[in-house]
């Protein structure tokens, strides 16, 4: 199994076509993407409307992220395609991020769909799950509410 990883963590915008040329390859032929934004609602904030998050990260956490993306990346390719190749990229974006804009990208490409569609939505759960990155929701009132503490 080849996998080449690209794992960032970025206080700049996210370049969705540049990161898809970067995930592409003449042996790929499905690619596989998740792009989530910020959006304008949490529940768990209530009725006041969210404006931006600011993400915060650990000074580890670009080490923290990489670990965890290579495992999953091999523990998930492994069980049923063994010696696949893929591309994997993933870039969270910490500072601060306008609603709409997005905050956290994952692709993998690799020559057939089953592989991209088994790993994305697991690498996505896996962040959001171990990451050692925070986000502060800035609210329309000018107030904030932090959440993904430890």
């Amino acid at each position: 199994m080849s996998t080449e990883l690209m794992v960032e963590l970025s206080s700049e915008p996210i370049d969705v076509v540049r990161q898809l040329a970067a995930a592409s390859g003449s042996q790929h032929g499905a690619t596989t993407m998740f792009l989530g934004s910020v959006r304008d609602h949490d529940p768990q904030v209530g009725q006041e409307r969210v404006v931006a998050i600011e993400y915060s990260a650990h000074p580890e956490a670009s080490a923290t992220l990489q670990r965890e993306v290579a495992q999953l990346a091999e523990e998930t390719l492994a069980e049923d395609w063994s010696g696949v190749d893929a591309r994997v990229v993933v870039i969270h974006r910490i500072g601060p991020v306008q609603v709409g804009e997005p905050a956290m990208l994952v692709i993998v490409s690799t020559a057939h769909r089953h592989p991209g569609s088994k790993l994305v939505p697991a690498l996505v759960e896996r962040i959001k799950a171990t990451a050692p990155i925070w986000k502060r929701q800035i609210l329309a009132d000018g107030s904030s509410q932090w959440s993904n503490l430890p």
